[in-house]
């Protein structure tokens, strides 16, 4: 069980000493540190972890930190003082100082390692052992844990430097990736979207890191050229970065008897996620075995109704492997994502994610992750025939119960009251033959359009007189569905709820990355004010800047609309 009392706390936090005070730390107390990890966190070259739920590790702080940005909505949800970005320590702490930790703080930070699975398959080559004992945050390092307002969150430095997980890389993360994971993150809890959030976003002033990325205009498939980028360190912050591939990990080694303890680890892991992620919709009275079926239960609603929010944006996660899927049910890893401009159902940003992982295969690509979260938990039923049974049939409704969920989020889009398979399945082809963009195509239907003339500045193509009869059936047909029971005001109200104004847009990034990298973070700023407010209707001029169809030019253009790794 989790320590103390997680009490409501009021008072705003304004110094670094203060923010201290708030630490509780639940992982590294409570669950099993390596045995062959050091004492001083000094752990910083790749080797095998053979058991244990975490190694110690100290980041690797980059030098001469520069502030660009911190979430002001999470600093309050947090109760956190604004004025805290001009505590020297905070700082220093957050751009992965951690000497300047005060009592209780940990003095270290920790890292964990997870097994992969890519759709169902398991591996062990992108271990460099072979063995998968040396798989894990290569470059994430946790650093703090504690109760805010009551509730508990961890933090976690993205780019904090090597780790024994880290397979001979260095451990950073670019400014490029690192201002991409900062203001979707912010994005995307704006959208309504469970994530994990961003707290600060740091670069060095002199640290500079080499990747392979692509030529200006470039229209290969593949980075073309190796890049200098700054260093930088965004926090991340989330109640939890337990993932499906950590439990998948402590599943091999008891499937594989690789240690005494590896059936106890199993175990205390799995308790640990249910206290940290689930402590409120699972009683403690219940029996382990009964907990973990719970366990499973409650998992499924949450990834089903995650992914359903994921379509209803035109969001692509791109890399959905097991180790990139939260255990907690919220989006998390925001490598190679991207948001659909032109609707293509197979939109994949990812060069190396292909098909299976693409826009409209993501519920598939959950089911299967759920089934490897399942199977995980298989161990600790004892092969109860019972207990088993339940398990299985949570996992074989899981396709029913998505489909019903995407059903209804199409519906809610569309302002039905019910799912109309065949109006539904005639807007998509029609979509995809139109050219239309995502994003402006359903905020302008938001308005309740008599006529395709509304909707033409949604299209990358002028329509033809064929296609412009086949927008004026479908549209005739919608309304037909929209105006028998409801009030058009209200319905158009609703939609706007859930079909957001402003997006993503990979093109109007770019800009903000590129710049920053000069020392000018005015853009980062902008797109951060834009971004946490997607709903609303904002100025005429910046609906004139962000709310614009992809120019021409972007289409294949590597970096834009698609990129290798944004590390």
């Amino acid at each position: 069980m989790l320590p103390k009392s997680e009490s409501s706390k009021d008072i705003e936090t304004k110094s670094f000493s203060e923010f201290s005070q708030l630490a509780d730390f639940s992982l590294i107390n409570f669950l099993n540190a390596d045995p062959q990890s050091t004492n001083d966190g000094i752990d910083h070259k790749p080797r095998p972890v053979y058991s244990g739920h975490y190694v110690p590790v100290n980041p690797t702080p980059i030098p001469f930190p520069k502030y660009i940005a911190h979430s002001p909505t999470l600093f309050e949800e947090l109760g956190l003082s604004s004025d805290l970005i001009k505590d020297k320590k905070f700082c220093s702490f957050f751009s992965g100082d951690i000497e300047v930790a005060d009592s209780p703080m940990s003095p270290l930070g920790w890292a964990t390692g997870y097994a992969l699975s890519i759709y169902g398959t398991e591996y062990t080559q992108q271990c460099p052992f072979g063995t998968g004992d040396g798989y894990g945050d290569g470059r994430a390092i946790s650093v703090f844990e504690g109760l805010f307002k009551g509730k508990r969150m961890e933090m976690q430095l993205k780019g904090g430097g090597p780790t024994p997980y880290c397979r001979g890389a260095d451990g950073r993360a670019v400014l490029r990736s690192s201002v991409r994971e900062f203001l979707v993150q912010e994005l995307m809890h704006a959208l309504g979207i469970p994530t994990s959030r961003s707290l600060t976003l740091y670069v060095s002033g002199t640290e500079i890191v080499r990747r392979p990325w692509y030529t200006k205009g470039s229209k290969y498939f593949e980075p073309d050229i190796m890049v200098d980028n700054h260093a930088a360190i965004t926090t991340r912050v989330a109640p939890s970065f337990l993932r499906v591939g950590q439990l998948e990990l402590f599943a091999r080694r008891v499937r594989s008897n690789s240690h005494s303890e590896a059936f106890n680890e199993l175990r205390i892991i799995v308790q640990h996620l249910i206290d940290r992620n689930y402590k409120d919709e699972i009683d403690p009275r219940y029996s382990f075995t009964e907990r973990v079926i719970k366990l499973a239960y409650l998992y499924r609603e949450r990834l089903i109704s995650l992914i359903a929010n994921w379509m209803r944006v035109g969001y692509c996660q791109g890399n959905f492997n097991s180790d990139n899927c939260a255990a907690g049910g919220y989006t998390l890893d925001y490598g190679p994502f991207g948001f659909c401009e032109l609707f293509d159902p197979r939109f994949q940003p990812w060069t190396g994610g292909g098909e299976h992982f693409s826009f409209f295969n993501q519920p598939f690509a959950a089911e299967i992750n759920f089934k490897m979260f399942c199977n995980s938990l298989q161990p600790l039923l004892k092969e109860n025939k019972e207990d088993t049974e339940k398990l299985d049939e949570i996992i074989n409704n899981f396709s029913k119960l998505m489909s019903r969920k995407i059903q209804l989020m199409w519906s809610k889009k569309l302002g039905l009251e019910k799912y109309n398979e065949a109006l539904i399945n005639e807007l998509f082809n029609l979509m995809v033959i139109s050219k239309a963009d995502f994003t402006i195509f359903f905020r302008n239907l938001s308005d309740i359009p008599e006529n395709i003339s509304f909707l033409k500045d949604c299209f990358y193509l002028p329509p033809t007189e064929e296609l412009n009869t086949r927008w004026h059936i479908w549209l005739t047909k919608w309304h037909e569905c929209i105006n028998k029971n409801f009030d058009t005001q209200e319905i158009s109200k609703s939609m706007k709820q859930v079909n957001p104004k402003f997006t993503w847009r990979e093109w109007m990034i770019v800009p903000a990355y590129e710049e920053a990298e000069k020392g000018n973070y005015s853009l980062i700023k902008e797109l951060q004010s834009i971004l946490t407010n997607p709903y609303e209707e904002q100025s005429l001029e910046i609906s004139q800047k962000y709310n614009l169809l992809k120019p021409r030019e972007f289409f294949n253009y590597g970096g834009v609309s698609h990129y290798s790794c944004s590390s």
